[in-house]
């Protein structure tokens, strides 16, 4: 989608049957359909002042409508005559040139297509990090978050406390907190018998969280309380990069698990938690929105016989990319450092640590929309 600063001019228009067609300056050329022109009145008759939002309905659009007459006012605004209505709705031309439907795609901040892939040695100048009170206290700070977690997937809030639940204050100036079976909070240390593996000292492989919830959680954070073992350092991968990655070796793999879903399963004595879904997840343009794993949680694969071998293939292919030593950042989170990151795109592993020392993080879930939301928010008061 064109920036809305973007600037062209009309250089001519003319009626093409139930289409306007305009020639712009610099060459490229809309074709624009009557009826879609006209479910984008900008007019306060048709879209309410304050939010934007229509005041009809597609079905109050008469079926036989057509453009009768267009004028060009003197700042170069179309003026459209909608019939049978006798409707008049101006269009700015720059309205026009940022939204025209065969100049631009589907407005989509998740896919692939505008995010900084990275891998092991993209970070030579430190990866993306923010201080505590720079977040807490200032716009700015919290811009450096929003803006790491849209491109890169991920940031590392620094110089905060070690104060238990903090976790949950940094969500509160972000967006809201996802409360599931594990609670508003969840403590991830050795445990007896636990529920989960993550609750023990083993290394774990590089996963997605929770890929058996619809819709899965889209945000983590993790705060790192104590850390005195050996081991436990952190590990993430850009999923989105091992994906691209994916579909340059073998574009059949990659077709086999965008194609293909599979379900995944969490159960213990309190909860029963399943979901189908595919691996890797692509929008209407093929590109990556979402990628899935953690061969923890894979319920029985349950395909037809011919496409069993195939996929276990693919299966195989996306596991061996995502464990490639060069596509992991590796660390240590120390204390009073958290970690905020897209669950729906980087994925993340440990290595084993002793049992001898402890190593205690609180973790809790958000989602993108939120942080989203306010990132536009703060960029908008940012160009005002």
């Amino acid at each position: 989608m064109k920036s809305d600063n973007s600037i062209n001019q009309i250089k001519k228009f003319h009626l093409a049957n139930d289409e306007l067609v305009i020639d712009w300056q610099d060459g490229s050329q809309s074709n624009l359909y009557s009826h879609w022109l006209r479910d984008h009145c900008q007019m306060p008759q048709s879209r309410n002042a304050n939010n934007g939002q229509r005041l009809f309905s597609v079905i109050n659009i008469p079926k036989n409508t057509s453009i009768e007459e267009v004028k060009q006012d003197e700042r170069g605004d179309l003026h459209i005559r909608f019939m049978p209505e006798n409707y008049w709705s101006i269009f700015s031309q720059n309205w026009l040139w940022i939204n025209c439907y065969n100049l631009n795609n589907h407005f989509d901040d998740r896919s692939e297509k505008n995010k900084h892939l990275w891998q092991k040695n993209s970070f030579k100048d430190g990866m993306p990090r923010t201080k505590y009170k720079n977040f807490q206290e200032t716009d700015e700070g919290r811009l450096e978050v929003l803006r790491a977690v849209r491109d890169m997937g991920f940031c590392i809030i620094e110089d905060a406390s070690i104060k238990e639940g903090l976790v949950q204050s940094v969500i509160s100036q972000l967006g809201f907190t996802r409360e599931t079976n594990y609670g508003k909070l969840f403590e991830v240390r050795t445990e007896v018998k636990p529920n989960n593996l993550a609750y023990t000292n083993m290394g774990l492989g590089s996963h997605t969280d929770n890929p058996y919830r619809d819709p899965v959680p889209t945000v983590q954070l993790l705060h790192c309380l104590e850390s005195s073992t050996q081991g436990g350092e952190s590990v993430l991968v850009d999923g989105f990069n091992a994906a691209k990655k994916l579909r340059e070796e073998s574009s059949e793999n990659f077709e086999n698990l965008t194609n293909n879903w599979i379900n995944f399963r969490f159960s213990d004595d309190k909860t029963d938690l399943r979901s189908r879904v595919p691996m890797i997840e692509v929008n209407d343009n093929h590109e990556v929105i979402k990628v899935r794993y953690n061969n923890r949680s894979i319920d029985t694969i349950n395909l037809p016989s011919e496409k069993i071998r195939p996929f276990y293939l693919a299966y195989r292919h996306w596991g061996e990319v995502i464990e490639r030593d060069e596509l992991k950042v590796i660390f240590q989170l120390v204390p009073g450092e958290i970690i905020i990151f897209d669950n729906t795109r980087v994925m993340h592993a440990r290595t084993a640590f002793s049992d001898k020392g402890k190593r205690h993080l609180q973790g809790a879930y958000t989602d993108l929309d939120g942080l989203y939301s306010l990132l536009n928010i703060l960029e908008n008061r940012n160009n005002d």
